[in-house]
């Protein structure tokens, strides 16, 4: 592969940082990691955006998340059929193979691939609609959301309503995997879904009480 290169130097400076105070102050840890597997308790699907950094929010050292990160933290519906399901193999691995007590879904605000659906579905973006598009077609999961949401004009309204349909929506997909659904009925499983303003730095989570996003 001769494209490729080595690290930029700002990185390589980083990573020696972190192995002579991080790594070295915590060896007999990273060693237990390695030797005895990991063991999270909870799975958390995340945006990919660089902005949201989910360990740091509950101050979560390594091994404590099964963290899968995606355009928008959505997740698709089930559809079986041997083409690549990076997110469906993600939570299948976390659910039945390290068997998480705890599948946490969270979107933010000023999302880049939520503001993107609704150009597209507004006719706005129309290199998104293209077949070509692996942004557009990934934002089609969210397109049921954005419809749920149409009598809402103002647009920075729609934008954070939107996030949370998009929170919403992968709830709901998330119980037409069969291993999701029999556990959660189970009760050996259980389902979040929150929202963080990344401006003050605020947590929602969703209570289906109130049929709505409140404070944590």
């Amino acid at each position: 592969m001769k494209q490729a290169r080595p690290l930029p130097g700002y990185l390589v400076s980083r990573y020696k940082g972190w192995k002579a105070t991080t790594y070295d102050e915590n060896q007999a840890w990273y060693r237990h990691l390695a030797a005895d597997g990991q063991h999270p308790r909870a799975m958390l699907i995340s945006c990919c955006d660089s902005r949201v950094h989910v360990t740091s929010i509950f101050g979560a050292d390594s091994g404590e998340f099964f963290i899968h990160r995606n355009i928008a933290s959505l997740v698709p519906p089930c559809e079986p059929g041997g083409n690549h399901h990076g997110t469906s193999a993600a939570i299948e691995y976390a659910v039945t193979g390290l068997k998480v007590a705890h599948v946490i879904v969270m979107g933010h605000s000023y999302c880049g691939g939520v503001a993107g659906c609704h150009a597209m579905c507004s006719g706005k973006a129309p290199e998104l609609e293209e077949s070509t598009s692996f942004v557009g077609r990934w934002m089609d999961i969210l397109r049921p959301g954005y419809d749920r949401l149409l009598p809402i004009k103002d647009e920075d309204t729609f934008l954070r309503d939107l996030e949370k349909e998009a929170v919403l929506i992968s709830l709901e997909n998330l119980m037409t995997f069969p291993f999701v659904s029999e556990r959660v009925e189970r009760g050996d499983l259980t389902l979040h879904g929150l929202w963080k303003d990344i401006t003050n730095g605020s947590l929602l989570n969703y209570d289906p009480r109130a049929d709505g996003f409140v404070p944590v």
